[in-house]
C-alpha cells in the first residue's frame, strides 16, 4: 500500500489526505484498552455493507507509521452518532485521535449518512428535526471535554447522502455550530439489490452532460452548496465512486478512470474544496487497489483498479500554488475539457481533455481519436501526458506482460505493477505552440496539456516507489533478470499492447494448429513468467496454464519473442521509471 499512496503523494505539494470512516466505522466501537490488535470483528454474520468491529489505538499507530513512510499525510476519521446512549465513546475517540495524530488530524466527521439511520434500522424514526438537537448535545459534550475549544473545531458534517438536502439541514440550525467542513456523499447508482440496467449502463458514465447533474444532485443540495460558499465553510465530497454497495460489473473498467477524473474536476469547478474516492475491503469491484490473497503484506501480486489512475492524473493536474478549475463546456457529449488556472487563478496553467469515445460506441470504421487545437499566442510550447487504454471496458492487471497480450491502462506510458510500483518508461511529448498547435487525444483517453511558458508547475519527474516486493517462493528456483533489463522489457509494453485478438490472429498464421501443446512443459511456462518477476506464486500461474492450450502457447511464444528481441539489445540503457 505504501507505493500506491507514495505515487499520489509524490505528485502533490500539499499533504495527502485520507478519510478513515464509513458505514463500518459508524457501527463500530472504540476500545482504548485494545492494544494488541487493530480491529476485532464483532459480528461474523454482519451485512456485507455494514461490518462492525472493535478498534483501538493501534489504528492511529498504523496511520502515523504510514505517514512516516509515505510523506506528509493528514487524516479524517468518523465519529459515530448511531447510538444516542453511547456518545461518550465518540468523545473518547475524538480525544485519543487528537492526542495520537496531532497535526495530522484534519477533521472528524460527526455521523455517517445519518439521513439513512431510519431506513437502515438504526433508529425507529429519525428526521432533521431530531438530528439538529442531537448535534447540539454532542457539541456540548465536546466543549466540556476539550474536543472543541470555542470556534476552533475539527468537526465536519452532516455527511448526508440521500434523503436530506443540505440547504434544509443548514437552515434548520447546523450553521449555529462551529463546523470546519460541510460534507456530502453521493453515488450516481447503487448495487444494493443486485445488477440493474442503471448500475450496469456504461453509456451513462461516459456522457459528460451527466457529470454536472451528478455534482449538483438536486435543487436543495445546489442551494446548500451556495450557502456553504457564502458562509465561508469549505465543502467536501467525502465519498464518491461509481456504484454504491460495492460496485457493479462496470466499476472495475477504464471508463471509471475517465469518469472519476471528470467528477473530481467538476467538483473543483463547483466550489467543492475536496473530493474523496471511496475504497473498501478486499474484493470490492470499485476499489482503487487490493492486496494479494496472502497473509504477507509485503508480497507482490497487488491488484490495481483502473480508477486508481484518476488519482495520478488529478494529482498532476492541480497546482501547488492553488488552482481555479473551469469547465470549458465543449459541445461534444462524449468529451469534456477543463481549463486549469494556476497561481490562485492568475496564470493559464493547463488544459485537460477527456475523450470518452470508445470502439464499442462509434460506427464501424469511425476513428475514436480527437484533436485538441490550441490557438496561436497562447503559449510558446506545450507538454502532453496521456492516460489511455484500448476500450472503456479495459481492465487492469497485476501482470503487465499478460495484460500486454490483451489490454491495459497506462499513464504517461507507465502502468502500475503488481506491487504498486510504476513500471515502464515515463513519456511526455513536448512541442512548440507559439503559432498554435494540435494535440491528438486517443479514444478513450485523457490528455493533460501543460503550458510550458506560462505555468508555475512542471510535470512530475522522479521515482515514487518507496518499497520493493518480497517475492513469494513457490518451491521452484526463480531466475532473475537484472533490474535494468527487466525495466527495458517492461518499457516495450506500449509496442505490444494491442488487443489480444490481433496478436492471436497474427500468431495463428505462424503457429501450426497441430502444435502439441502438451509438449510445452508447464515448468517452462512458469519459469518464463517468473523470470519477469510478474507472477507471485504457483496458484496464480496455475490459473494461467489451465487456460485452453493454444492460448497458453500463443502467450508463451509471444513472451519468448519479446525476450529474444531484448536479449539482442541487452546492452541498451533503459530510461529510469518512477
Amino acid at each position: 500500500m505504501q507505493n500506491y499512496l507514495s505515487n499520489i503523494r509524490a505528485r502533490m505539494s500539499n499533504p495527502l489526505r485520507i478519510r478513515v470512516g464509513g458505514n463500518g466505522m459508524d457501527s463500530s466501537t472504540y476500545v482504548p484498552t485494545q492494544t494488541d490488535q487493530m480491529i476485532h470483528l464483532t459480528d461474523p454474520d454482519a451485512y456485507f455493507n455494514d461490518i462492525p468491529a472493535d478498534f483501538g489505538p493501534v489504528l492511529f499507530e498504523v496511520m502515523n507509521t504510514m505517514a512516516d513512510n509515505v510523506g506528509s499525510m493528514e487524516f479524517i476519521i468518523g465519529l459515530s452518532m448511531q447510538d444516542p446512549d453511547n456518545y461518550d465513546n465518540a468523545v473518547e475517540l475524538a480525544l485519543d485521535a487528537k492526542k495520537m495524530l496531532g497535526d495530522r488530524l484534519d477533521a472528524m466527521l460527526l455521523g455517517n449518512e445519518p439521513d439513512l439511520y431510519q431506513g437502515h434500522g438504526k433508529r425507529e424514526s429519525y428526521e432533521i428535526k431530531d438530528y439538529i438537537p442531537e448535534v447540539g448535545g454532542i457539541f456540548e459534550r465536546f466543549r466540556d471535554a476539550g474536543v472543541v475549544n470555542g470556534n476552533d473545531s475539527l468537526i465536519g458534517g452532516p455527511t448526508t447522502c440521500c434523503r436530506w438536502d443540505l440547504d434544509e439541514i443548514i437552515s434548520a440550525g447546523l450553521n449555529q455550530y462551529p463546523y470546519k467542513y460541510y460534507t456530502l456523499q453521493h453515488y450516481p447508482n447503487h448495487n444494493c439489490g443486485g445488477p440493474t440496467p442503471a448500475n450496469t449502463n456504461m453509456s451513462f458514465y461516459i456522457t459528460h452532460s451527466n457529470v454536472p447533474k451528478y455534482i449538483w444532485w438536486n435543487d436543495g443540495n445546489s442551494r446548500g452548496i451556495q450557502m456553504a460558499k457564502a458562509s465561508g465553510v469549505p465543502l467536501l465530497l467525502t465519498e464518491y465512486n461509481s456504484v454504491s454497495c460495492g460496485g457493479s460489473n462496470i466499476s472495475d473498467t477504464f471508463g471509471m478512470a475517465l469518469w472519476g477524473t471528470d467528477i473530481a474536476l467538476q467538483a473543483a469547478a463547483t466550489n467543492y474544496s475536496g473530493a474523496y474516492l471511496h475504497t473498501r475491503e478486499y474484493g470490492i469491484t470499485y476499489n482503487l487497489f487490493d492486496p494479494p490473497p496472502t497473509n504477507d503484506s509485503l508480497a507482490s501480486g497487488w491488484y490495481t483498479g483502473p480508477i486508481y489512475y484518476t488519482m495520478l492524473v488529478v494529482a498532476e493536474t492541480l497546482s501547488s500554488t492553488g488552482s481555479i478549475v473551469v469547465d470549458l463546456n465543449i459541445t461534444q457529449d462524449n468529451a469534456a475539457a477543463y481549463g486549469i488556472y494556476d497561481n490562485a487563478g492568475k496564470t493559464r496553467g493547463k488544459v485537460l481533455f477527456i475523450n470518452y469515445a470508445s470502439p464499442e460506441f462509434v460506427d464501424e470504421g469511425q476513428s475514436t481519436n480527437r484533436v485538441l487545437r490550441i490557438p496561436a499566442n497562447i503559449t510558446s510550447g506545450v507538454g502532453v501526458r496521456i492516460l489511455d487504454a484500448p476500450s472503456v471496458y479495459s481492465k487492469s492487471s497485476s501482470n503487465p506482460i499478460a495484460v500486454a497480450l490483451t489490454d491495459t491502462v497506462t499513464w504517461a506510458n507507465q502502468t502500475v505493477g503488481d506491487f504498486g510500483d510504476l513500471i515502464g518508461t515515463r513519456y511526455t511529448e513536448s512541442f512548440d505552440c507559439e503559432k498554435g498547435c494540435s494535440v491528438n487525444v486517443p479514444g478513450p483517453g485523457i490528455a493533460l496539456v501543460y503550458f510550458l511558458s506560462d505555468g508555475p508547475d512542471n510535470f512530475y519527474e522522479g521515482n515514487s516507489t518507496i518499497v520493493g516486493p518480497v517475492l513469494v517462493s513457490a518451491g521452484l528456483p526463480v531466475p532473475r533478470l537484472s533490474e535494468p533489463l527487466r525495466q527495458h522489457i517492461l518499457s516495450l509494453l506500449p509496442i505490444i499492447r494491442a488487443p489480444s485478438i490481433r496478436i492471436q490472429t497474427r500468431l495463428m498464421r505462424e503457429v501450426p494448429l497441430d502444435l502439441p501443446a502438451k509438449s510445452l512443459p508447464r515448468t517452462l511456462i512458469y519459469a518464463l513468467l517468473r523470470i519477469l518477476n510478474l507472477i507471485p506464486n504457483r496458484p496464480t500461474t496455475q490459473r494461467l496454464i489451465n487456460q485452453a492450450p493454444i492460448q497458453v502457447c500463443i502467450r508463451v511464444i509471444t513472451i519468448v519473442r519479446v525476450i529474444g528481441l531484448l536479449v539482442s539489445h541487452a546492452d541498451a540503457t533503459p530510461l529510469g521509471s518512477g
